[in-house]
């Protein structure tokens, strides 16, 4: 009997957790797997969700169309399996960060210096020396990413907030607002896992798989780490930017070069050979 056919619908999360599903002896032997990303609106074919044995989705509501949930599921053969998967996002460590298209990784603080029109390096120099908590509620930003989380949970039966919760002020969880890290990652797997009554791998060959998303870790203002007392992002914290390693100080002059210079691409200005300072 040939392996049954599982839907992965989902963003960029979508593949680091089949990786650990693929680890669990049960699934790898009775699924083969195909991925459809949800936030680039790739169409799933009415043939391919007619032959689908499981359905493992992010909750996306009535304003995507055909690409609902809802609509989805309607679409899924009578006796397939269905279960929502986490989509986890926490802007904790980055409460100013911005979601506005135009350029990535935008920072609302950031650009109230960039908005002045003053050279770059000036630029920086204030923006680095500027107090955070005198502009900013941080403990209420925190709080509403919480909420907002709580909202996104409600839709799958995979806990995890409470992961986030525990453990968020102790080591760093998240490389971007929507990247998290292995721990969170293994967490919903073996969630996943469970609730399908699939056997889990071993623990050692969850750890083996590293991080999810190792190439890009957003730097966190080492003002906000020292306000709530993350000891794990400081002045002196370097971090991984595809294939360099910057400090905080260092990805900022980065920023406003780029920002400074028009660049509305800031990815592929961090991955240039040469024009990344």
């Amino acid at each position: 009997m040939g392996k049954r056919l599982c839907i992965l619908h989902a963003n960029c999360q979508g593949p680091p957790l089949l990786d650990r599903l693929m680890l669990s002896p049960d699934f790898s032997a009775n699924y083969e797997c195909t991925v459809f990303t949800n936030y680039t609106r790739e169409p799933v074919p009415e043939s391919t969700l007619a032959r689908c044995s499981l359905f493992l989705y992010q909750h996306l509501g009535p304003g995507w169309g055909p690409l609902a949930s809802e609509s989805l599921l309607r679409q899924l053969p009578p006796d397939a399996e269905h279960l929502c998967i986490p989509n986890m996002f926490f802007k904790g460590y980055w409460p100013m960060w911005s979601g506005e298209s135009g350029f990535d990784y935008r920072c609302t603080h950031l650009e109230k210096y960039l908005s002045m029109g003053l050279p770059p390096e000036q630029t920086v120099m204030l923006f680095l020396r500027s107090d955070v908590t005198r502009h900013y509620d941080l403990l209420e930003l925190v709080s509403e990413s919480i909420a907002l989380e709580r909202e996104r949970e409600s839709h799958t039966p995979i806990p995890y907030l409470e992961v986030i919760k525990e453990g968020y002020r102790d080591q760093r969880l998240f490389n971007t607002v929507n990247h998290p890290g292995k721990e969170l990652m293994n967490h919903v797997a073996k969630g996943v896992m469970q609730h399908l009554s699939l056997a889990l791998p071993e623990e050692t060959r969850l750890e083996a798989l590293g991080e999810p998303f190792p190439e890009f870790e957003q730097p966190i203002n080492p003002k906000i780490a020292q306000h709530f007392g993350w000891d794990f992002a400081t002045t002196d914290t370097h971090y991984q930017i595809y294939g360099r390693t910057m400090t905080y100080a260092r990805y900022v002059a980065n920023y406003v070069l780029a920002r400074q210079s028009g660049i509305t691409d800031f990815i592929g200005f961090l991955q240039g050979a040469s024009s990344a300072i």
